[in-house]
């Protein structure tokens, strides 16, 4: 099959056939997804019910004097502009921001390539190795931040400085600046490019970082308090924990990626076998920034899930790229068959639903009135406050009860928490979750309040000053007494 050869006629047909199940394969990837009722789980269900919600965070969360700026707010004025034009619900805010991130990363990567199959072998291979693909399907705006990120690494390899790079690089930074508040992490390419000698490169992308950060800013109203609220987020909350243990999932450390290590030696290898007349590995910034962020995810897994899968991710598509255009012809038969199998084994391994990656929303039980009746009368009342040391209580909660008029103690990052409520939190963490940890909060509830645990059935929390319901499955709510002086 490999050996037969088209008719001449036929063969301008294969690039452009190429391009198209390429392009065919990218989009159904997600929409095949949201098919199976995908649910991300946590910042997505927040960012959109925070823009139908139509409320600040003060008026979602209880808040400490830390809190000074939403650092989502350019992404969530374009959710909330799609909620007022449109009338979308929280749940269509989810279909589209899964969707349309997802293909922005990857139209990031294949507007650059001249083999968009490289990008479907590169993919596939990210899907066996890493959470990458999952991570970009998770719609949440860092996801434009990585899109930005592919866009200048492609750059420097594909293209000269310049005026025109100049002017992109100032539009990607300014745009995933304006939607997502760490403009201060451009710091990590600019150095892989010092360290790459692209000096030329480094200079314009220490023009272009200010300038695109300037206008994100200014375009925010708030441009002072809004480049503050970026570090002093970054450092609140991942300064302020005794151990890494009590630290959100994505604050810790991680035990080596050995995978990814295991891939780039494999790219040393496949260079010196190919010997491409191409930058060399140590001149290109993506190189370095997979080095550096390696060994900052020892610290913070971010640094490598964010900012090192991506700069591999670009790495393995360019040396991919160049395995093909050296042994396939651009109008073979050889090269659709090779496409076909490609789209065929990526559509199959992205959207495959192991481990139940992509379902397992599909067993949360939501506190909801609307979904669950029974449960009249053990949400907050109006003024009241939901107490929960569990994160995904509050992006699930307020996912289904956008418009509740209650707060959440506990929101998307502990540590906006008033410090006193944060010292509680963080024995409880500290304890496992003890009963006895959550006494300080027991002691300020008022009848309006409610306070959710975690626990089976038959594992009714030991708190006796309040009373239970075993509200739906895995959660406990608790209320101060009907007959409390309360």
């Amino acid at each position: 099959m490999f050996d037969l050869e088209l008719p001449e006629r036929f063969r301008r047909y294969v690039p452009l056939t190429v391009w198209l199940l390429v392009v065919l394969t990218v989009i159904f990837i997600p929409l095949y997804i949201i098919s199976y009722g995908y649910l991300p789980a946590d910042d997505c269900l927040r960012h959109c019910a925070k823009a139908v919600s139509d409320k600040s965070w003060p008026e979602i969360l209880v808040v400490g004097d830390n809190f000074k700026i939403d650092h989502n707010l350019g992404w969530h004025a374009i959710l909330g502009g799609l909620h007022q034009a449109l009338n979308w619900d929280t749940e269509t805010l989810v279909v589209f921001s899964v969707v349309v991130l997802f293909l922005i990363v990857n139209g990031s990567v294949l507007t650059w390539l001249k083999r968009p199959e490289a990008w479907l072998g590169a993919l596939l291979l990210l899907m066996l190795i890493s959470d990458f693909p999952q991570r970009v399907m998770l719609g949440r705006p860092f996801a434009l931040t990585v899109a930005a990120l592919i866009t200048i690494l492609f750059a420097v390899q594909k293209s000269a400085p310049g005026w025109k790079n100049f002017l992109l690089f100032t539009a990607a930074i300014a745009s995933c600046t304006f939607v997502h508040g760490v403009w201060y992490l451009w710091l990590l390419p600019l150095m892989a490019f010092v360290f790459a000698g692209q000096f030329r490169w480094a200079g314009l992308l220490a023009g272009a970082w200010p300038a695109g950060v300037a206008l994100a800013a200014l375009a925010t109203g708030h441009p002072a308090d809004y480049l503050w609220e970026g570090i002093n987020m970054a450092l609140g909350s991942t300064g302020q924990h005794a151990t890494a243990r009590t630290l959100v999932t994505e604050f810790q450390p991680f035990t080596g990626e050995i995978l990814g290590v295991i891939s780039l030696g494999a790219l040393v290898l496949l260079r010196v076998w190919l010997k491409p007349a191409a930058l060399p590995l140590t001149k290109n910034p993506a190189f370095w920034l997979v080095i550096g962020c390696w060994m900052l995810g020892f610290r913070v897994s971010r640094f490598w899930e964010d900012w090192g899968w991506p700069a591999l991710a670009v790495l393995l598509v360019t040396e991919t790229e160049f395995l093909l255009l050296a042994k396939f012809a651009t109008d073979s038969l050889r090269r659709f068959w090779l496409v076909l199998l490609l789209a065929v084994a990526t559509f199959l391994a992205v959207t495959s639903d192991a481990r139940s990656r992509w379902t397992q929303n599909l067993t949360w039980q939501f506190l909801s009135v609307k979904e669950h009746p029974e449960l009249a009368g053990w949400l907050p009342e109006k003024g009241g406050i939901l107490y929960s040391a569990d994160m995904t209580v509050f992006y699930q909660t307020f996912f289904k009860n956008p418009h509740g008029d209650w707060r959440y103690q506990l929101g998307y990052e502990p540590w906006l928490m008033p410090a006193k409520d944060f010292e509680t939190y963080q024995k409880i963490l500290w304890n496992l979750g003890d009963a006895k940890a959550y006494a300080p909060w027991v002691e300020k509830m008022k009848s309006a309040d409610r306070l959710v645990i975690h626990g089976n059935s038959g594992e009714r929390p030991n708190i006796p000053r309040l009373e239970w319901n075993y509200g739906v499955s895995g959660i406990w709510l608790g209320r101060t007494p009907r007959t409390s002086a309360h």
